[in-house]
């Protein structure tokens, strides 16, 4: 199987504002077809990277290439890209069809060309025989399903999407997400979504690109960052990960609160060091009837997540949080003694500089 096709190549790009570095010094090679995710919290500088993607905001320094092709002067209209942003940006005087031919009516499309089109994205998008419905009448979901179609109505070179589904309620969220991914699917169209959920980006990416300060800490399949995060930063902002003080010891494990915990570092004996482990990778068991290495520690809040108890036990001055399917533990009691294993395969071990 040949290896898939470069498509976007970003190169060194930087961008301040003031003082500030939005983003510094930026490599990223997105191959065709893909859907990748910009992810980090407010103010890591995706949407500027978009923006500058989209031609709406100029780098300092640094460079686009489209298939090999310098694309950092052009203007976004030059580019080719369809984008949907927060704010959908719908015409609210022109019907459904209005909106979605636009684009293809700039372009010299005729009346005909323009209407099949629309009758097959509105397909598509499972919006059937609304074409002539104003913009004005549609519900969110509705109004969100148009800006898509109306993005992919002349095929894009790169379909932008910067926080598409923020305002819609979670269940058609949830819904919107699916055929976000199946439309990218189907089109084979090369995307790049920004947003803040975390869940989201994991539905939805080939790869996640995770970024703090402007600082690409993170690009690789959802599965990898999640499972084998490259720093403390992106264990704890994906998934919530329990960070815990350790020492390495001459063995290389990790004494953790007091366990020793057979997590392989190469850094040397007496190493300060962070182990980052998941709530559902902590395992719980009942006092007296644990497996080495343990701690014992106080329950301090218990509650039920359907599927999934939630705990929060108090280890010394730690405070961990976990998440088990056994249930026993929804008869769990605030209060009660419990021992807390470690496994040393579920855990990843930082330096403590970088935590």
């Amino acid at each position: 199987m040949s290896a898939p096709t470069s498509h976007l190549e970003i190169r060194s790009l930087t961008k301040r504002f003031g003082a500030v570095d939005a983003l510094a010094d930026v490599d990223l090679t997105i191959a065709r077809g893909e859907f990748v995710c910009l992810l980090g919290p407010s103010g890591c500088g995706k949407t500027t990277l978009l923006r500058i993607i989209a031609g709406f905001e100029k780098a300092d320094r640094g460079q686009l290439l489209l298939e090999g092709k310098d694309i950092t002067e052009l203007a976004p209209h030059q580019r080719g890209f369809g984008m949907v942003f927060q704010s959908l940006a719908l015409f609210p005087h022109m019907t459904v069809a209005e909106n979605i031919g636009y684009g293809m009516k700039l372009r010299g499309a005729g009346a005909a060309q323009r209407r099949r089109r629309v009758e097959e994205l509105l397909e598509v998008v499972q919006l059937p025989a609304i074409a002539d419905r104003p913009v004005a009448a549609l519900s969110g979901g509705q109004r969100q399903r148009v800006a898509i179609a109306r993005a992919l109505a002349v095929p894009p070179q790169l379909f932008l999407l910067d926080e598409p589904l923020s305002a819609l309620d979670a269940q058609l969220r949830d819904s919107m997400q699916i055929e976000l991914r199946q439309l990218q699917q189907r089109f084979g169209v090369t995307t790049v979504v920004v947003t803040h959920d975390q869940t989201e980006a994991m539905m939805l990416a080939d790869r996640l690109v995770v970024m703090k300060q402007g600082r690409l800490q993170q690009c690789d399949t959802p599965t990898e960052v999640y499972r084998r995060p490259a720093n403390a930063f992106v264990a704890e902002f994906l998934g919530a990960a329990n960070l815990l003080p350790g020492v390495v010891q001459a063995d290389g494990a990790v004494n953790v609160l007091g366990a020793h915990v057979g997590a392989s570092s190469r850094l040397a004996a007496g190493s300060a060091v962070t182990l980052a482990v998941r709530a559902e990778d902590v395992r719980l068991q009942a006092v007296g009837s644990a497996s080495a290495p343990h701690v014992v520690g106080d329950i301090e809040f218990v509650r039920d997540l359907g599927p999934l108890a939630e705990l929060i036990v108090r280890c010394g001055d730690e405070r961990l949080r976990c998440r088990s399917a056994d249930a026993p533990l929804r008869e769990a009691r605030v209060g009660q003694k419990i021992a807390v294993h470690f496994d040393a395969q579920r855990c990843s071990v930082f330096p403590a500089a970088h935590a």
